[in-house]
Formats: structure tokens, C-alpha cells, sequence
């Protein structure tokens, strides 16, 4: 028996090391396959911005498309896009943009740091052609830009105006007999009304029309003096219901023309110079960015860290913004001597208090030591704003959602549910008259209502404080302009909750300038990942990608929203109204 253990024991000695060695071969194998040689542009090239692309503050990796040989294994993030574009416009090699507009997966303000960047580089004198089979209106507002517009014959471009809607679940709840026990302050803070309302209520009704209202007018106003035309006009195009279809879209001027994809590459040849059957040089944005070297190079340093998604208390996941993680993030950038600057970059709706204020407080010892600059994407609003409140200066795009400086909390009484619908019932003991206090079982004492107010209240005076000291403002002012309530950019610079309308470049330049660095080199944060922390790391990246492909972007935005429901169950949080999707 003995000797059977020995032997028993050493072979699986031998089989453990035996799979060690092979797994770490096979790592080696793919790590081989996923480093293919740097592509090249070649002559005559069209760069291919394709905007139904979702250009994320982090850049999306996935290492198994290199090995199987795709080009677009790492989908640049949004400011790789608008360096590449940058790059293109001065690269000989690159004679265009051929830019796949028919729908746009991209936000307000990524939309708008898209096309500022297509209008730098028409500047170069060199083409940009949009053309889409059916152009949405959230790709015409970045389209509209271009050099020339075309569309189908039998598609057409949408041009319906704006609108929002939301989805109430006050009746739901009641007809499964659960009472969303909701707590907040503020009384634009309109997170909860889904679940304590059958429809808006006047506060948020007024603050979305307004909010909608400026998001339009701009688009109006942009489309207008880049298609030689009025707003009034282009409003009244809506209005009338007058563009129905793609020859409509010509007739009134909102195209160039009306061609099929053959006849719009035919177009693109001719500019670029080669014959009706020779091959276009198309090359994606993807693979242009394998190709050449679009980051700066410098002696000094300048920390740009992005942060987007939801904050979450503990580390989270990389599309969102962990306390633990970032708070680590920002240390690190403060204690590197190197680094003279930073530069935080936010693309949040908020969510936990608790959370944002554990960066904040980072932040603000970094501020002590060296500039710190926050630069706003789509959205930075709630607890989004509650990190940018103390920097040394904040940038807002036009078009940035921010604001809702507020707080609420919620937590659902579900015994009826449970008792009446499935015959569950509870019991239990506890040590304390409140130790289960935050169970979902059975409905809160007035005490413990009052306690947790208290608590929004409280949560809410400090949001207020941090805001007030950070902007140099009176905190009744704060309140004012706070009560969850939710800006545009350009009002936030009027209310002096930003400090300048611009791009993350600008924020870039401001870091260097307070920061008096000439010679100088981004140091970009999270740092990327290699391809075995990817295909080992997130257990949920692969159902994630799934579920967003097989939902599309709308069923996938509402997957999550239901899905933040329980994480946002009895902890404070500093968060904007679930989702706000314009049609």
C-alpha cells in the first residue's frame, strides 16, 4: 500500500507539471500568434471611421481576434480615434476618411470630440465622404460635417426631432404587491421616479425638456452652418414631417446626393487617384493605429486617467470606476515623481457616495502636490461631478450631461410578494432591534425610515459641501443649482460648475501649461492589459459581449439598468437618472 501512494503521488506530481509546462507552451503558442508584424498603411490610403463602433473611454481589447487574424482585435478607445484622425491628417499616405455613418453607438460629447476632429482634418484640404444606407439622426450630427453626404436611393436619413421616454414601474410593483421604499434629496433627482411614479413629475419634466431642448438646438445650429442653411428651416423640416424619404433628404439639402455604396467607392477612387477597377486602399482605424505612432514622446510626464462607467464601491470590473481601484490609480500618478500632472478623464453617471468620495479624496491630496485637470465625456453627473468638484480646473464638451448634484437610496419591502404571490414567509432571531434592518422581507419601523433619510440628508449636505469649497461658491447657491438636477455643458459653465467648454486635449494643454511642461509624454491609466490577464480575467467579458450583440445597444442599455437595481438596494448613492436615451 505504501508503494502504491508513492506511485500514485508521483504521477500526479508528474501530471501537474506536465500540464504546467503545457499550458504555459500553449500561452507561448498564442502569445506568438497574438504579436503579428506592425501593418503597414501603403499608398493612397482611406482611413474608415465607422461610427456604428462604440468608442469607449478604455480601449476594448481582445487579443483571440489577433490570433484568428482580425484587425480589429483592439477597438481604439475614443481618444485613440481622435489622435489617429489627428495623425492621418498630416500622414501623405492617408489621402481621405471614408466615414460609415448610418448609426452612431457613440454619446453626445464623443460624438462631438468625433467630429471636431473630421472638421481639423478637412482643414488639410483632404476628403471626408459620409454615407450611410439609412442615416440615423444621432450619425447625421456627426456626418454633417463632412466634405459630402450621400445615402441610399431607396434608404434616407432620419430627421424626426428628439424625443425621450422613460419607463414607469409604480404599477408593476403594485400588482406584485412590492413597496419601493425610496429616500432621497433633491427634488430634480429623478433616479427613483420609475418606481414612485406613473409619469414625470413637473421638476423632472421641465429639466429633461430643457436638457433635450439644448441637445437639439445644437445639432440644428451645427448642421445649419455646415450645410449652408437655417435652423429655422431645418426645424421646420422636422416639424412638417417633410423628409420621408431619401429623395426628400436631397431635395431640401440635407445630402449631397443619392448613391449606392458601388457608385459612392467609384466617387472615392476618383479622388484618391487610381482607375474604376483598381482595389481601394481602405484601412480601418484599427489597424492605422498598428501602423503608426500616434502618442506623443517627451521627457517630462502627464497622467491621463480615464474613468468610466459605474462607481462601485471595492475594485469592479474595467468598465467601471472601483473605489479601491482608482483611489490606487490616482495614488500611484501622485507619488511618481515623474509624473507633474494629471489629467482625469470621467464618462459616469455616478453611483455609490461612498465610493466617490474615496476618490475624491485621492484627487484631492494629488491637488496638493501637482495640478490635477478633470476633463467631462458623455456624461459626468451625480457622483461623476462629486470626483471632478475640487480640481484645479474642469472642462465640459458643449454637449456633456453633468450636474445632478444629489442623493437618494432605496430599499423594496417585498413581504407581500413573498407572502402573497410565492407563500413564502421569514423568521429569524437577532441580537439588536434594527440588525435586520436592510432586509428586503419585511418593511422598515418609522425609526429606520427616519434613519435612513437622515442619512440622504446628511450624504447630501456633504455632496453640497465638497461642491461649494472644491468651486469656491456659496453652498445655498450649490443647493440651487444642485437638487439632483441635471445640466447641459454649456449651462454647467454659466452656473460656474465648469471651468471651459473643450476636449480632453485642452485639458491636456491646461495640465501642461499650470504644470510648465513643454517636453512632455502621456503616461495613460488603467495601464493595458496583456492578453493572459484578459483571457483570465474577466469571467464576464465574453457573456457580456455576447448579450450586447445579441440585444443591440438599447436592449443592452436596459439589461443593465435592471441590473444596477440591486446594487443600488440600501447604499447611498450619488447617481443621475437611470438612463436618459434620445430617439
Amino acid at each position: 500500500m505504501k508503494s502504491f501512494f508513492k506511485i500514485f503521488l508521483a504521477t500526479l506530481l508528474a501530471l501537474v507539471i506536465f500540464s504546467l509546462i503545457g499550458f504555459f507552451i500553449l500561452m507561448g503558442i498564442v502569445g506568438g500568434l497574438a504579436s503579428s508584424d506592425k501593418p503597414t498603411v501603403g499608398a493612397r490610403a482611406v482611413l474608415v471611421v465607422d461610427l456604428e463602433d462604440y468608442y469607449q473611454e478604455i480601449a476594448e481589447e481582445n487579443p483571440l481576434a489577433q490570433i484568428g487574424g482580425g484587425e480589429n482585435s483592439d477597438k481604439p478607445a475614443l481618444y485613440d480615434l481622435i489622435r489617429i484622425i489627428r495623425h492621418a491628417k498630416s500622414d501623405s499616405a492617408v489621402k481621405g476618411i471614408y466615414l460609415r455613418c448610418g448609426s452612431n453607438a457613440n454619446g453626445f460629447a464623443s460624438g462631438e470630440s468625433i467630429r471636431n476632429a473630421l472638421a481639423d482634418f478637412k482643414t488639410s484640404n483632404k476628403f471626408v465622404i459620409a454615407y450611410g444606407d439609412v442615416i440615423s439622426q444621432s450619425g447625421y450630427r456627426v456626418a454633417n460635417i463632412a466634405s459630402k453626404i450621400y445615402c441610399n436611393p431607396k434608404g434616407g436619413v432620419d430627421w424626426r426631432g428628439y424625443a425621450v421616454q422613460l419607463a414607469f414601474l409604480k404599477g408593476t410593483l403594485q400588482k406584485l404587491e412590492i413597496e419601493p421604499q425610496i429616500f432621497y434629496a433633491g427634488k430634480f433627482k429623478s433616479a427613483t421616479e420609475p418606481f414612485r411614479e406613473t409619469q414625470m413629475t413637473d421638476a423632472n419634466r421641465q429639466q429633461t425638456s430643457e436638457l433635450i431642448n439644448s441637445l437639439y438646438g445644437h445639432m440644428l445650429l451645427q448642421t445649419a452652418e455646415a450645410r449652408k442653411l437655417d435652423t429655422a428651416t431645418l426645424h421646420r423640416y422636422a416639424n412638417e414631417s417633410l423628409i420621408r424619404s431619401a429623395s426628400d433628404a436631397y431635395r431640401y439639402g440635407l445630402v449631397d446626393g443619392l448613391k449606392y455604396d458601388d457608385e459612392v467607392k467609384d466617387e472615392i477612387k476618383k479622388l484618391v487617384g487610381i482607375g474604376k477597377y483598381d482595389g481601394l486602399n481602405y484601412i480601418t482605424a484599427a489597424k492605422y493605429m498598428k501602423a503608426v505612432e500616434i502618442k506623443r514622446d517627451g521627457k517630462d510626464k502627464i497622467a491621463v486617467i480615464f474613468a468610466q462607467g459605474d462607481i462601485i464601491d471595492g475594485k469592479g470590473e474595467r468598465d467601471m470606476i472601483g473605489s479601491e481601484s482608482y483611489r490606487a490609480l490616482v495614488r500611484k500618478a501622485r507619488l511618481d515623481k515623474n509624473i507633474k500632472a494629471i489629467v482625469f478623464r470621467i464618462n459616469s453617471g455616478g453611483g455609490s457616495a461612498l465610493a466617490s468620495e474615496v476618490i475624491w479624496r485621492e484627487l484631492t491630496l494629488a491637488k496638493a502636490e501637482k495640478p490635477v485637470i478633470v476633463s467631462f465625456g458623455d456624461v459626468a453627473a451625480s457622483g461623476g461631478y462629486y470626483l471632478a468638484c475640487n480640481a484645479d480646473s474642469i472642462f465640459a464638451e458643449h454637449n456633456t450631461i453633468t450636474g445632478s448634484i444629489g442623493v437618494f437610496t432605496m430599499l423594496p419591502n417585498m413581504q407581500k410578494f413573498f407572502n402573497n404571490k410565492l407563500g413564502m414567509t421569514f423568521d429569524g432571531v437577532k441580537t439588536s432591534p434594527d440588525a435586520d434592518a436592510l432586509t428586503v422581507t419585511k418593511p422598515l419601523t418609522e425609526a429606520q425610515k427616519r434613519y435612513l433619510q437622515n442619512g440622504v440628508d446628511s450624504t447630501y449636505f456633504d455632496f453640497k459641501t465638497r461642491v461649494a469649497e472644491g468651486r469656491k461658491l456659496d453652498i445655498n447657491y450649490v443647493d440651487s443649482i444642485g437638487q439632483g438636477r441635471v445640466w447641459i455643458g454649456s449651462k454647467a459653465l454659466e452656473l460656474k460648475l465648469v471651468d471651459r467648454i473643450g476636449s480632453l486635449d485642452d485639458a491636456i494643454d491646461c495640465a501642461a501649461r499650470m504644470a510648465k511642461l513643454t517636453n512632455y509624454r502621456l503616461r495613460e491609466f488603467p495601464d493595458k492589459r496583456s492578453w493572459m490577464d484578459i483571457l483570465l480575467g474577466s469571467k464576464d467579458a465574453a457573456p457580456q459581449a455576447a448579450l450586447r450583440k445579441e440585444l443591440g445597444e438599447d436592449g443592452f442599455r436596459t439589461y443593465q439598468t435592471i441590473k444596477r437595481v440591486k446594487s443600488m438596494t440600501g447604499v447611498m448613492q450619488a447617481r443621475m437618472p437611470f438612463e436618459i436615451v434620445f430617439e
